[in-house]
């Protein structure tokens, strides 16, 4: 059966009003997500490949369901228009969301306006503890994040990295393990944390709007800020490629900063977590190029790396990433931008 037709079978069993529009295919260019258009309709169907937070197919569902309602308040992000639960013919289920209509981000034109789309969801108001849930609220966001970078590094020695670049990377690991002895923490806000170029769209009136909300959690703004503009994450997506100078970083930042609520408790955070967040973007293409050789899974929970979910050409993509990342050159390339923003 095709992924329309479980689709479509989805839709009618929903009752959805949509239930009979007719369904188009979007290019597969993403890991976690197929995405179909219900063509006239404004909707975009987003169904699951995995769940990359490694949860059950219902929960996943309902921790992205909140993803898109909380970040759509921010007005830079699409609305959530319904669910369609796991069932037979999508055992995954399926979220219904508003179609962005708009163009890849370019960088560095673009800059400014991921900055303030980013700049309109860091200044949510900070939910009382009690309506945080079904999203991550660590109570220390920093040693989460540690203890995930610790998770995905056992991959490392499968991985294959040179030397060289295992010395580097512990380097940093050692600094980040520094940080987190520290006693101080800057507050939580809202943060996307996978807000990487190749994830926004540009509307015809210059507003970028974040498209892709799966991992969202209460934690640091800086995080957000290092996902946008690292050599990791600008260089991820064909349509958004691009390396950053210093300054262009430094400007990014500072158009941040000045439209940020609250954004000077982060102004010393944002080179230290610059830094955590590329370690965890870098042990991240380890776990990949070790779990993507794996047979893809059964059934429809928990998380599924394997290059059998996506088309041979976003997995050849998404590869040659992953090796220029882990190479020597790609891990002194980024510590020599942090060096040079330090100084």
């Amino acid at each position: 059966m095709s992924l329309a037709t479980s689709l479509r079978s989805a839709l009618h069993d929903a009752r959805s009003p949509w239930a009979d529009a007719p369904l188009e295919a979007l290019p597969d260019r993403g890991l976690a997500h197929a995405h179909l258009r219900l063509a006239g309709t404004g909707v975009l169907a987003r169904i699951p490949k995995q769940s990359q937070m490694d949860l059950r197919a219902a929960d996943n569902l309902a921790y992205q369901a909140a993803c898109f309602e909380r970040a759509s308040a921010s007005g830079h992000a699409p609305r959530l228009h319904g669910v369609l639960p796991p069932s037979p013919a999508l055992p995954r289920g399926a979220l219904l969301v508003e179609e962005i209509v708009g163009r890849p981000a370019r960088l560095p034109e673009d800059l400014m306006a991921i900055a303030d789309a980013l700049a309109a969801i860091h200044s949510l108001p900070l939910p009382d503890e009690g309506s945080r849930s079904p999203l991550l609220d660590p109570p220390d966001p920093l040693a989460r994040l540690r203890d995930e970078i610790q998770a995905q590094a056992v991959h490392f020695a499968a991985a294959g990295l040179d030397a060289a670049s295992l010395r580097t990377i512990d380097a940093q690991r050692t600094a980040l393990a520094a940080l987190c002895a520290r006693a101080e923490r800057p507050p939580k806000r809202l943060i996307a944390f996978d807000a990487h170029p190749g994830n926004f769209l540009l509307r015809q009136d210059g507003r970028a709007v974040l498209v892709d909300l799966e991992k969202a959690r209460y934690s640091l703004p800086p995080l957000d800020l290092a996902h946008a503009t690292l050599y990791t994450s600008t260089t991820w997506d064909i349509a958004a490629s691009a390396v950053l100078t210093p300054a262009q970083v430094q400007g990014f930042q500072a158009r941040w900063l000045q439209r940020c609520a609250g954004s000077e408790a982060w102004r010393s955070w944002l080179l230290p977590l610059r830094s955590a967040m590329w370690l965890w973007s870098v042990s991240w293409c380890a776990k990949w190029r070790v779990l993507a050789a794996r047979a893809a899974k059964q059934g429809g929970d928990g998380e599924d790396w394997s290059a059998d979910r996506s088309e041979a050409a976003l997995v050849a993509h998404v590869r040659d990433r992953v090796d220029d990342y882990l190479s020597a050159d790609g891990v002194q390339r980024v510590v020599d931008e942090l060096a040079a923003l330090a100084a």
